[in-house]
C-alpha cells in the first residue's frame, strides 16, 4: 500500500519537513504536487517528478527531482517552488497568530497528463500546517503616542534581545518576519511607518524622530535585554535602518537586505535637520519583455553626479552591519550600493560589517522555504515590478541568510558573560 509521510506535520514555516513515499513499485516514477490557498483564496502550487528506489521508496532528503519546478536533491523544493496561479501574486500571511497555511502534498502516477491532474484523485495525500508563530508567543498591538505596529514577545521568563522589523515601499503593517523572529527568541516590533491606520498614506518626508521613539519604546519594555537593539530591514526600510544606525547609538546591530546607501524618494528629517534624497532618473527605468518595471539603474545618473556627501555617512555608526544582497535584484542596484557602503567603512578604518552576496537571488529575500516572488503589482505606483531572482539559488540564499541574520543579532545583542576566577 502506498503511504505518504511528512515529519513534522505541523511546524514553523522556516523549519524543514521530511517527506517520504513508500509502498511504490521499484523504480516507479511518480509526481509529487504541493498546493496551498492563501487567506484570500489565491492558489499556489508546485510539482516535481521522482523515481522510487529498488525498495519502492522516495525520500526527498536523498532522491533527486527528475523534472518539474526544480531538478536535483532539494528536500524542501515543493515549498519554495510554489507558484501563483495568478501572475503577479505574492504569498503573504496576514493573520500570523490564529491560523497556519495548509499545504496539501499529493502523489500521482507519472503517466498522468498534467492537464488531468486537477480532475484526478491522487493515489495518496496529506495536509501540513505551516505556522508563522511558535506556541506561547504573545502578539500585542502597539498604539502608543504616534507609534503604530505589533510587538511579539517570546515565551518564557527573563529578558530577550530586541529588534525592530522594517519593510519597504509597499507600506502597511507586515508581521510575518517579526513573528518568526519572536519564535526564535527575539522581542520583535513590526513597525508600520506609512499607509496604515492614521499614518500618512503617501508621506512627503521620513521623520526619523518616529523611529527613535520606537527604539526608546522597545528599550523601555521589561522583556527587552538592552542596552542596544537590532534592526532587520529591507529595501526602503533598509534606508531607514541605515539612518537609524547612524543617528541612534542604541542601535547596535543592523541587518540591511537589498537596500540603498542613500536616501530614496523623499527627504529624511531628524531633529529638524533635513537630508535630501537622490533624484530618480525616469529615463533609466526599464520595462522588460513581460511589461515589468525594473528600477535597478534608476539612480545611477544621480549617483554619478552626486558628491560623496549625498551618501549616508555610515562611518558615523557605532554598531555593526550585516549587508545581505541578491545579485539578481532588478529593483535596486543593491550589490553596488552595499559594496560602496563597505568601502566607505573601510576607508575610515572600520571593520564593523559583514557582506553576504548571493548570485541568482532577487530583491525580495524572505524567511526560508518562502516561494520566490519575482514580480508583483504595486497598486500605489500603478506598476508591475520585476523583483528578480532565480528559483533555486534564491531559495538557497533565503535559507543561508536567515541563519546568518539570527547569528549576527545574537552575537551583537546578547552580552557575553565571562566567568571571573
Amino acid at each position: 500500500m502506498i503511504q505518504l509521510t511528512a515529519t513534522p506535520a505541523s511546524a514553523l514555516v522556516d523549519e524543514p519537513v521530511h517527506i517520504r513515499a513508500t509502498g511504490l513499485s521499484p523504480f516507479q516514477v511518480v509526481i509529487l504536487q504541493a498546493s496551498l490557498a492563501d487567506e484570500k483564496g489565491n492558489l499556489f502550487h508546485s510539482q516535481a517528478y521522482y523515481k522510487a528506489n529498488e525498495a519502492g521508496e522516495v525520500d526527498l532528503q536523498q532522491a533527486p527531482s527528475l523534472g518539474g519546478d526544480y531538478i536535483g536533491v532539494h528536500p524542501m523544493g515543493l515549498f519554495w517552488s510554489l507558484k501563483p496561479e495568478k501572475f503577479l501574486m505574492k504569498l503573504v500571511k496576514k493573520d500570523v497568530v490564529n491560523s497556519p497555511f495548509l499545504v496539501q502534498i499529493k502523489l500521482y502516477d507519472s503517466n498522468l497528463q498534467l492537464t488531468d491532474i486537477a480532475t484526478t484523485a491522487p493515489k495518496v495525500s496529506l495536509t501540513l500546517e505551516r505556522w508563522y508563530v511558535a506556541p506561547g508567543v504573545k502578539r500585542i498591538q502597539v498604539r502608543e503616542g504616534p507609534l503604530r505596529g505589533t510587538l511579539f514577545l517570546p515565551p518564557g521568563e527573563g529578558r530577550f534581545p530586541g529588534i525592530i522589523d522594517l519593510f519597504g515601499g509597499i507600506g502597511g503593517l507586515i508581521e510575518y518576519r517579526a513573528s518568526l523572529l519572536a519564535s526564535h527568541g527575539f522581542v520583535s516590533l513590526a513597525l508600520a511607518y506609512f499607509n496604515y491606520e492614521d499614518l500618512p498614506a503617501q508621506p512627503e518626508k521620513t521623520e526619523l524622530d518616529y523611529f527613535e521613539e520606537a527604539v526608546n519604546f522597545l528599550l523601555r519594555h521589561p522583556k527587552v535585554l538592552g542596552p542596544g537593539i537590532g534592526i532587520v530591514s529591507i529595501s526602503k526600510g533598509a534606508e531607514i535602518g541605515l539612518s537609524m544606525a547612524i543617528h541612534l547609538k542604541q542601535v547596535t546591530a543592523t541587518v540591511l537586505i537589498n537596500g540603498p546607501n542613500f536616501i530614496l524618494g523623499i527627504p529624511q528629517v531628524y531633529h529638524g535637520q533635513i537630508s535630501k534624497p537622490l533624484a530618480l532618473s525616469p529615463q533609466s527605468l526599464s520595462i522588460n519583455a513581460l511589461g515589468l518595471a525594473e528600477f535597478q539603474h534608476s539612480f545611477e545618473e544621480a549617483r554619478r553626479e552626486a558628491s560623496e556627501t549625498s551618501l549616508l555617512p555610515i562611518e558615523k555608526a557605532q554598531g555593526h552591519f550585516l549587508f545581505i544582497v541578491g545579485e539578481d535584484d532588478k529593483n535596486l542596484n543593491s550589490k553596488v550600493y552595499a559594496e560602496q557602503a563597505t568601502q566607505q567603512l573601510s576607508r575610515y578604518g572600520k571593520n564593523n560589517w559583514t557582506l553576504l552576496s548571493y548570485p541568482g537571488a532577487g530583491h525580495l529575500l524572505e524567511p526560508p522555504y518562502s516561494p520566490l516572488c519575482c514580480a508583483s503589482e504595486i497598486s500605489s505606483l500603478h506598476l508591475s515590478i520585476h523583483w528578480g531572482g532565480e528559483v533555486t539559488p534564491h531559495a538557497a540564499a533565503q535559507e543561508h541568510s536567515w541563519k546568518e541574520i539570527q547569528k549576527f543579532l545574537r552575537k551583537h545583542l546578547v552580552p557575553v558573560v565571562t566567568s571571573q576566577l
